[in-house]
């Protein structure tokens, strides 16, 4: 995978397959980059999303909540990759047709949009990790203009769970998981929201549809406890 990455940089796949032997080698971190990597090439691709959040999950459990502090530097995709990789769909041709899974009816799909989207997220992530939510929620707002993103999404639920504003964030869970249905940071996001609104069935009902996709989960566990006691 590495020699066919070095031929042609930022392929889906010896990405993908690269990340899988990683994670099969127990080197979740890398792995992590590497999933991390195809979605910036193709935000739509369900193996990378189903891998970020498997790997997100081992790498909580083996380095704890500073996880993040200890992963390698996740390189930026060129917007020639980006371009190059996610345009045409598998077996179609013609590379100027726009992807069938290419988010509609938002103000700025252009490159510079999706580039912007990006720096704008980064910066949001930044001021979670220094405690600022409220700032970051701005910076995922504009981010969200211009590109509607899943990890977005739940990254501005978390502010708004932090800043206790529970149906905004489960508005916002929504959204991520009609783009990605079995998102599990989305699906505990808003059973923590509908807990916190007192809606206990519906929370209930997403740890359950979380649990079916990582059965093990702990905190999803732990919180399914504490809905059966209330």
């Amino acid at each position: 995978c590495r020699s066919a990455l070095e031929l042609v940089p930022f392929g889906i796949k010896p990405l993908l397959r690269r990340a899988a032997a990683y994670e099969a080698l127990e080197r979740y971190a890398l792995a992590y980059v590497d999933y991390k990597t195809a979605l910036q090439v193709d935000c739509s691709v369900q193996a990378a999303h189903d891998g970020v959040n498997r790997m997100t999950k081992a790498l909580l459990e083996k380095d704890g909540v500073n996880w993040r502090q200890k992963l390698p530097p996740i390189p930026t995709v060129p917007v020639s990759a980006q371009t190059r990789w996610s345009v045409p769909s598998p077996g179609a041709p013609g590379a100027n047709t726009p992807p069938a899974t290419a988010p509609q009816g938002k103000p700025d799909q252009t490159a510079a949009g999706m580039e912007r989207a990006r720096t704008l997220k980064e910066e949001g992530n930044e001021l979670v990790k220094k405690g600022n939510h409220k700032r970051a929620v701005e910076k995922y707002t504009e981010s969200l203009k211009l590109n509607q993103e899943c990890a977005t999404y739940t990254n501005r639920a978390l502010c708004y769970l932090t800043l206790k504003q529970y149906k905004e964030a489960a508005q916002d869970c929504t959204e991520a998981l009609k783009l990605d249905p079995k998102n599990v940071k989305a699906l505990y996001r808003r059973a923590q929201a509908f807990k916190e609104l007192k809606d206990y069935k519906s929370s209930i009902a997403d740890i359950k549809s979380l649990l079916k996709t990582e059965p093990k989960n702990t905190a999803a566990l732990r919180l399914l406890q504490e809905l059966n006691r209330a």
